[in-house]
């Protein structure tokens, strides 16, 4: 319960944070710059959070397979303590800048290099193993009420001003950390022998080897990196729906709006069969859903259309991470959350780059459209290229391996 407490208020921060630091770049890049330009300067937030993955991702899987867990998440979240600060100190002394918006969304990528690996590596030892589908459900929910709350309370926050904001997402990450503090189960692995290069590339040959884990995360990588439209929102709230900062946070809160009550249902009742098929459905309707959403003028229609790709998203992710968990070794899982967490990165920081580089090209809704029909095709590929995937059928015990469902009697 305390690190669901943790989890929740640190992702409420995390929402807080992230609407601001959007807001905040398009407001002064739109000071000397026309639309297309300072979109360009909000997907560079992407960019420059995913920067240090690249560089971390492996030494921190290989630490978070060595050492304690829960201190590799209380460094991290020292550090997010600190870079609102600085953020928070910069917005009330008027001496906030594009460079230095973008030094700390670095800075904040150096901490989620690390938290994460050491976060879903940890969650899994805090549970029975029987009980993961609906562990990962229930947490997939507190996530989702986070990404429902946190952009609507940044809505308002910034409205008042953004010291505000980066100041109320301060305080709860200092809550984040105090319930993280009183964790008292053991979170350090079992150390496998070898040096610390071996490990690292023992993880690697795992997830390339591994179809059903590397098939899962490279399909989220290449969806998300295409059908992301999230960058693109303060374009389309400021200057096609004309919606100001409140329909920003409601545009912002609109997938987890159908995120939501797929979570709950998730939880209450775990899905059953046919895991693969439905996952490669619901991938699919986040990519059309995405497309409908990049034509939309009315805001309604556009926060309706961001509640069905987040309804479909909350779906495939909650496969997607269960199938990971469930076929990876305890010993192994920080090596592929590190890898996992990289794709992730790359789906969501650099699907937020490429799509301010297509919205300079083809304009905020050409590119939304073009995102979403990319994910389309990358759906259709990835059923084809890895059956393996697509024929998981029950979502089982992390002592068995998934298998597919039975050929059907001749």
């Amino acid at each position: 319960m305390l690190f669901l407490l943790s989890r929740w208020v640190a992702r409420l921060a995390v929402m807080i944070e992230g609407v601001t630091l959007q807001w905040q770049v398009y407001d002064i890049a739109r000071t000397h710059m026309d639309v297309r330009q300072a979109a360009l300067m909000v997907s560079l937030l992407g960019f420059f959070t995913f920067l240090p993955l690249i560089v971390l991702t492996l030494p921190a899987g290989e630490a978070a397979d060595r050492r304690e867990r829960k201190g590799i998440m209380v460094l991290c979240e020292l550090g997010e303590i600190l870079t609102l600060v600085v953020l928070a100190g910069a917005s009330l002394l008027h001496l906030a800048s594009l460079p230095l918006l973008l030094a700390m969304a670095f800075v904040f990528g150096v901490t989620r290099a690390y938290f994460w690996p050491a976060a879903s590596a940890m969650a899994p030892r805090l549970v029975p193993a029987t009980l993961l589908p609906r562990a990962i459900a229930w947490n997939s929910l507190s996530g989702t009420t986070a990404v429902i709350a946190g952009p609507a309370l940044g809505g308002l926050l910034i409205a008042v001003s953004p010291a505000t904001a980066y100041l109320a997402g301060l305080a709860l990450f200092v809550a984040a950390l105090i319930a993280l503090l009183f964790i008292r189960t053991p979170t350090r692995p079992v150390v496998q022998p070898g040096s610390r290069w071996t490990l690292m590339k023992e993880g690697m040959v795992y997830v390339w080897t591994n179809r059903i884990v590397f098939g899962s995360i490279s399909l989220d990588l290449f969806a998300v990196l295409l059908g992301g439209a999230t960058a693109l929102l303060p374009v389309f709230a400021r200057d096609i729906l004309h919606a100001g900062p409140q329909g920003f946070g409601l545009l912002r809160a609109g997938a987890a709006l159908g995120a939501a009550p797929v979570a709950l249902i998730l939880a209450v009742r775990p899905l059953q069969r046919h895991a693969g098929k439905v996952m490669f459905a619901a991938v699919g309707v986040y990519g059309a859903a995405t497309a409908v959403f990049g034509l939309s003028t009315s805001l309604w229609l556009s926060v309706a259309m961001l509640a069905v790709l987040g309804a479909a998203d909350m779906l495939s992710v909650y496969i997607r991470q269960t199938l990971v968990q469930i076929v990876t070794p305890d010993h192994m899982r920080g090596r592929v959350g590190a890898v996992s967490s990289l794709f992730v990165g790359a789906s969501n920081e650099l699907g937020e780059f490429e799509s301010g580089i297509v919205a300079r090209l083809l304009g905020p809704v050409g590119a939304a459209v073009f995102g979403g029909v990319g994910a389309l095709i990358v759906t259709g590929a990835w059923s084809v290229w890895f059956p393996s995937l697509r024929k998981a059928d029950r979502l089982i015990a992390p002592t068995q391996t998934p298998l597919p469902a039975p050929a059907p009697t001749p």
